[in-house]
């Protein structure tokens, strides 16, 4: 039986799906060790400030391992056509992964109120990277939450089944990738001070 154009469009989208998704993942991967990298090297200037992390950001990093945890639930039960669960522990992804943006931000808050500010005069040098590679990542974040609308829109419009949901797979590797990415800069930044 011979492929319709059409199947074969999507029998090739399938296939190189994944590897674009690890390529690009890398590529960001490359970018925060530059980062990180640049900001062991400037903790040997005079003017580094040694600092506390704010308790939001330990409080986000909880909630990103638990919206980790929900994503691989709802790919679990889309598995098993458990459309009821899948919804949920989508839906709780969601609100997870607004709640450690929230606590993103909430740690900068913390961290203006205790005199350490982004740029100018009152900023140090390691306010300013936790801030800048803080707020790269809340981007990826951001980029991720939007995967996850269209994640869940799609769920609603019944396009994934336990034969097929390899949009929701790719969505939870970005979303995990975020994930460990942020546990990687929270330990980083927890023990490199």
């Amino acid at each position: 039986m011979k492929q319709t154009l059409e199947q074969e469009y999507n029998q090739a989208k399938r296939k190189s799906a994944k590897p674009m998704l690890w390529v690009s993942m890398i590529s960001m991967t490359m970018m925060f060790a530059g980062l990180t990298s640049a900001y062991v090297v400037s903790r040997k200037r005079a003017d580094w400030v040694s600092f506390d992390l704010p308790d939001a950001f330990y409080i986000s990093t909880s909630l990103i391992i638990l919206s980790s945890i929900t994503f691989m639930l709802s790919k679990y039960f889309i598995k098993k056509d458990n459309r009821k669960l899948t919804t949920l522990n989508l839906i709780l992804t969601l609100l997870l992964g607004v709640g450690f943006v929230f606590y993103q931000f909430e740690g900068f808050s913390e961290l203006i109120n205790a005199g350490l500010v982004f740029a100018g005069e009152q900023s140090t040098v390691k306010s300013s990277f936790i801030y800048g590679i803080t707020l790269a990542h809340i981007a990826h974040v951001a980029a991720g939450l939007i995967v996850l609308l269209i994640v869940i829109y799609n769920h609603f419009s019944k396009k994934y089944v336990s034969s097929d949901y390899l949009g929701l797979e790719l969505g939870a590797i970005f979303w995990h990738f975020v994930d460990i990415l942020w546990i990687y800069l929270f330990l980083f930044f927890y023990f490199i001070r």
